[in-house]
Protein backbone atom coordinates (compact mmCIF):
# COMPACT_ATOMS: atom_id res chain seq x y z
CA UNK A 1 0.00 0.00 0.00
CA UNK A 2 1.27 3.46 -0.84
CA UNK A 3 -1.19 5.20 1.49
CA UNK A 4 -0.82 5.05 5.27
CA UNK A 5 -3.67 5.63 7.72
CA UNK A 6 -3.16 7.22 11.13
CA UNK A 7 -6.20 6.88 13.38
CA UNK A 8 -6.79 9.18 16.35
CA UNK A 9 -9.44 9.46 19.05
CA UNK A 10 -11.41 12.52 20.07
CA UNK A 11 -14.42 13.37 22.22
CA UNK A 12 -15.59 10.42 24.31
CA UNK A 13 -15.79 7.81 21.54
CA UNK A 14 -15.05 9.36 18.12
CA UNK A 15 -12.30 8.34 15.72
CA UNK A 16 -10.79 10.43 12.97
CA UNK A 17 -8.27 9.26 10.39
CA UNK A 18 -5.38 10.88 8.56
CA UNK A 19 -4.68 9.34 5.13
CA UNK A 20 -1.15 10.11 3.99
CA UNK A 21 0.65 9.74 0.68
CA UNK A 22 4.41 9.91 1.22
CA UNK A 23 5.24 10.56 -2.42
CA UNK A 24 3.24 13.78 -2.65
CA UNK A 25 3.02 14.77 1.00
CA UNK A 26 -0.76 15.08 0.81
CA UNK A 27 -2.76 14.16 3.89
CA UNK A 28 -6.54 13.90 4.06
CA UNK A 29 -8.38 14.16 7.36
CA UNK A 30 -11.64 12.24 7.65
CA UNK A 31 -14.13 14.62 9.30
CA UNK A 32 -13.31 17.58 11.49
CA UNK A 33 -15.07 17.16 14.79
CA UNK A 34 -12.15 18.44 16.85
CA UNK A 35 -9.51 20.62 15.22
CA UNK A 36 -7.07 20.44 18.13
CA UNK A 37 -7.04 16.63 18.17
CA UNK A 38 -6.66 16.44 14.40
CA UNK A 39 -3.79 18.91 14.45
CA UNK A 40 -2.18 17.10 17.36
CA UNK A 41 -2.38 13.77 15.54
CA UNK A 42 -0.88 15.34 12.42
CA UNK A 43 1.97 16.89 14.40
CA UNK A 44 2.68 13.60 16.18
CA UNK A 45 2.91 11.81 12.83
CA UNK A 46 4.84 14.70 11.22
CA UNK A 47 2.11 15.32 8.65
CA UNK A 48 0.53 18.40 7.13
CA UNK A 49 -3.21 18.22 6.52
CA UNK A 50 -4.00 19.26 2.94
CA UNK A 51 -7.50 17.84 2.45
CA UNK A 52 -10.58 17.34 4.63
CA UNK A 53 -13.30 14.84 3.70
CA UNK A 54 -16.55 15.32 5.59
CA UNK A 55 -18.93 12.35 5.87
CA UNK A 56 -22.07 14.06 7.22
CA UNK A 57 -23.38 17.12 9.01
CA UNK A 58 -23.50 15.99 12.65
CA UNK A 59 -21.66 18.31 15.02
CA UNK A 60 -19.12 15.73 16.18
CA UNK A 61 -17.90 15.46 12.58
CA UNK A 62 -17.94 19.15 11.65
CA UNK A 63 -17.43 21.38 14.72
CA UNK A 64 -13.71 21.89 14.09
CA UNK A 65 -13.95 22.45 10.34
CA UNK A 66 -13.50 26.23 10.29
CA UNK A 67 -10.53 26.12 12.66
CA UNK A 68 -8.89 23.20 10.88
CA UNK A 69 -9.18 24.97 7.52
CA UNK A 70 -7.88 28.22 8.97
CA UNK A 71 -4.82 26.59 10.54
CA UNK A 72 -3.92 24.29 7.63
CA UNK A 73 -5.25 25.91 4.46
CA UNK A 74 -6.78 22.54 3.60
CA UNK A 75 -9.55 22.14 1.04
CA UNK A 76 -12.74 20.64 2.43
CA UNK A 77 -15.00 18.29 0.48
CA UNK A 78 -18.30 16.81 1.53
CA UNK A 79 -22.09 16.89 1.33
CA UNK A 80 -24.12 19.94 0.42
CA UNK A 81 -25.38 22.17 3.22
CA UNK A 82 -22.30 22.10 5.46
CA UNK A 83 -20.74 25.50 6.15
CA UNK A 84 -17.07 25.49 5.14
CA UNK A 85 -17.19 22.77 2.50
CA UNK A 86 -15.33 24.00 -0.60
CA UNK A 87 -16.32 21.21 -2.98
CA UNK A 88 -19.75 19.60 -2.77
CA UNK A 89 -19.87 15.85 -3.35
CA UNK A 90 -22.69 13.42 -3.98
CA UNK A 91 -23.01 9.69 -4.42
CA UNK A 92 -21.44 8.41 -7.62
CA UNK A 93 -18.81 11.15 -7.70
CA UNK A 94 -15.11 10.34 -7.73
CA UNK A 95 -12.00 12.43 -7.35
CA UNK A 96 -8.23 12.07 -7.39
CA UNK A 97 -6.17 11.99 -4.23
CA UNK A 98 -2.43 11.68 -4.83
CA UNK A 99 -2.98 9.48 -7.87
CA UNK A 100 -5.66 7.33 -6.23
CA UNK A 101 -9.30 7.42 -7.28
CA UNK A 102 -11.65 8.03 -4.37
CA UNK A 103 -15.21 6.84 -4.97
CA UNK A 104 -18.04 8.57 -3.13
CA UNK A 105 -20.80 6.24 -1.91
CA UNK A 106 -24.03 7.77 -0.65
CA UNK A 107 -25.59 5.76 2.20
CA UNK A 108 -28.64 7.61 3.56
CA UNK A 109 -30.11 6.29 6.79
CA UNK A 110 -28.19 7.63 9.78
CA UNK A 111 -28.47 10.99 8.02
CA UNK A 112 -29.75 11.77 4.55
CA UNK A 113 -26.42 13.29 3.49
CA UNK A 114 -24.11 10.47 4.62
CA UNK A 115 -21.11 9.92 2.34
CA UNK A 116 -18.54 7.12 2.40
CA UNK A 117 -15.07 7.39 0.87
CA UNK A 118 -13.80 4.26 -0.90
CA UNK A 119 -10.26 3.97 -2.25
CA UNK A 120 -10.49 0.79 -4.29
CA UNK A 121 -6.83 0.35 -5.23
CA UNK A 122 -5.86 0.55 -1.55
CA UNK A 123 -8.88 -1.48 -0.37
CA UNK A 124 -9.91 1.22 2.11
CA UNK A 125 -13.36 2.43 3.16
CA UNK A 126 -14.21 5.35 5.43
CA UNK A 127 -17.98 5.01 6.12
CA UNK A 128 -18.55 7.71 8.72
CA UNK A 129 -21.44 6.58 10.90
CA UNK A 130 -22.90 4.08 8.43
CA UNK A 131 -21.07 0.89 9.45
CA UNK A 132 -19.38 -0.14 12.69
CA UNK A 133 -17.91 -3.41 13.91
CA UNK A 134 -20.98 -5.56 14.57
CA UNK A 135 -23.21 -2.49 14.23
CA UNK A 136 -24.59 0.31 12.11
CA UNK A 137 -25.62 3.92 12.61
CA UNK A 138 -28.81 4.87 14.41
CA UNK A 139 -31.55 6.02 12.03
CA UNK A 140 -31.90 9.72 12.79
CA UNK A 141 -33.13 10.83 9.37
CA UNK A 142 -33.84 7.72 7.32
CA UNK A 143 -35.81 4.53 7.86
CA UNK A 144 -35.04 0.83 7.90
CA UNK A 145 -35.56 0.03 4.20
CA UNK A 146 -33.48 3.07 3.24
CA UNK A 147 -30.61 2.04 5.50
CA UNK A 148 -30.79 -1.58 4.33
CA UNK A 149 -30.46 -0.40 0.73
CA UNK A 150 -27.45 1.66 1.80
CA UNK A 151 -25.82 -1.27 3.57
CA UNK A 152 -26.07 -3.36 0.42
CA UNK A 153 -23.80 -0.86 -1.34
CA UNK A 154 -21.10 -1.58 1.24
CA UNK A 155 -21.46 -5.37 1.35
CA UNK A 156 -20.87 -5.39 -2.40
CA UNK A 157 -17.29 -4.25 -1.78
CA UNK A 158 -14.50 -6.86 -1.66
CA UNK A 159 -14.23 -8.85 1.57
CA UNK A 160 -10.67 -7.67 2.17
CA UNK A 161 -11.68 -3.99 2.20
CA UNK A 162 -10.41 -2.40 5.41
CA UNK A 163 -13.10 -0.31 7.11
CA UNK A 164 -12.16 2.63 9.35
CA UNK A 165 -15.16 3.57 11.47
CA UNK A 166 -16.01 6.82 13.24
CA UNK A 167 -16.90 5.63 16.76
CA UNK A 168 -15.81 3.12 19.39
CA UNK A 169 -19.10 1.31 19.92
CA UNK A 170 -17.90 -2.25 19.50
CA UNK A 171 -18.29 -3.67 23.01
CA UNK A 172 -21.96 -2.66 23.16
CA UNK A 173 -22.50 -3.74 19.57
CA UNK A 174 -21.05 -7.17 20.34
CA UNK A 175 -23.35 -7.68 23.30
CA UNK A 176 -26.37 -6.74 21.22
CA UNK A 177 -25.28 -8.85 18.25
CA UNK A 178 -25.09 -11.89 20.51
CA UNK A 179 -28.69 -11.28 21.61
CA UNK A 180 -30.03 -11.70 18.07
CA UNK A 181 -27.42 -14.14 16.72
CA UNK A 182 -26.44 -16.26 19.76
CA UNK A 183 -25.55 -19.42 17.85
CA UNK A 184 -22.90 -17.75 15.66
CA UNK A 185 -19.49 -19.12 16.74
CA UNK A 186 -17.58 -16.56 14.67
CA UNK A 187 -19.48 -13.77 16.38
CA UNK A 188 -18.83 -15.28 19.80
CA UNK A 189 -15.10 -15.50 19.11
CA UNK A 190 -15.01 -11.94 17.81
CA UNK A 191 -16.86 -10.67 20.88
CA UNK A 192 -14.27 -12.32 23.12
CA UNK A 193 -11.48 -10.74 21.09
CA UNK A 194 -13.13 -7.32 21.37
CA UNK A 195 -13.46 -7.66 25.15
CA UNK A 196 -9.73 -8.32 25.43
CA UNK A 197 -8.90 -5.40 23.15
CA UNK A 198 -11.06 -2.96 25.09
CA UNK A 199 -9.65 -4.18 28.41
CA UNK A 200 -6.21 -3.33 27.03
CA UNK A 201 -7.40 0.09 25.84
CA UNK A 202 -7.03 -0.83 22.18
CA UNK A 203 -9.17 0.52 19.34
CA UNK A 204 -11.46 -1.99 17.64
CA UNK A 205 -11.47 -0.03 14.37
CA UNK A 206 -10.55 -0.89 11.66
CA UNK A 207 -12.49 -3.96 10.69
CA UNK A 208 -13.03 -5.57 7.27
CA UNK A 209 -16.06 -6.19 5.10
CA UNK A 210 -15.36 -9.91 5.32
CA UNK A 211 -15.38 -9.94 9.12
CA UNK A 212 -18.59 -7.92 9.21
CA UNK A 213 -20.35 -10.25 6.79
CA UNK A 214 -19.74 -13.06 9.30
CA UNK A 215 -20.42 -11.21 12.57
CA UNK A 216 -22.57 -8.12 12.00
CA UNK A 217 -26.30 -8.84 12.33
CA UNK A 218 -27.15 -5.70 10.37
CA UNK A 219 -25.50 -7.30 7.34
CA UNK A 220 -27.10 -10.71 7.97
CA UNK A 221 -30.92 -10.30 7.91
CA UNK A 222 -31.04 -13.23 5.47
CA UNK A 223 -29.51 -15.59 8.06
CA UNK A 224 -31.88 -18.39 9.09
CA UNK A 225 -30.62 -18.39 12.67
CA UNK A 226 -31.31 -14.68 13.12
CA UNK A 227 -34.72 -15.02 11.47
CA UNK A 228 -35.60 -17.89 13.82
CA UNK A 229 -34.41 -15.92 16.85
CA UNK A 230 -36.65 -13.00 15.82
CA UNK A 231 -39.54 -15.25 14.74
CA UNK A 232 -39.40 -13.62 11.29
CA UNK A 233 -38.77 -16.61 9.03
CA UNK A 234 -40.96 -15.33 6.19
CA UNK A 235 -40.13 -11.61 6.39
CA UNK A 236 -38.14 -9.67 3.81
CA UNK A 237 -34.52 -8.78 4.47
CA UNK A 238 -35.53 -5.14 4.85
CA UNK A 239 -38.14 -6.06 7.45
CA UNK A 240 -35.67 -8.16 9.42
CA UNK A 241 -33.07 -5.40 9.26
CA UNK A 242 -35.61 -2.86 10.50
CA UNK A 243 -36.54 -5.09 13.44
CA UNK A 244 -32.87 -5.61 14.34
CA UNK A 245 -32.31 -1.84 14.30
CA UNK A 246 -35.40 -1.24 16.46
CA UNK A 247 -34.19 -3.82 18.99
CA UNK A 248 -30.75 -2.20 19.09
CA UNK A 249 -32.37 1.16 19.85
CA UNK A 250 -34.03 -0.42 22.90
CA UNK A 251 -31.00 -2.46 23.98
Amino acid sequence: MSLTVHQFAYNSDNYGQLIHDAATGRTACIDAGDAAEALGAATKADLNITDIWITHHHWDHTDGLAELKQKTGATAMGPDGINGVDQILKGGDSFDFAGHQVEVIHTPGHTLDMLNYHIADEKLLFPGDTLFPMGCGRLFEGDGPMMWASMQKLVALPDDTTVYCAHEYTATNAAFANSVDPANPTLNAQAERVALMRAAGEATSPTTIGVELKTNPFLRPHDNGIRAQLNMRDATDAEVFTEIRARKDRF
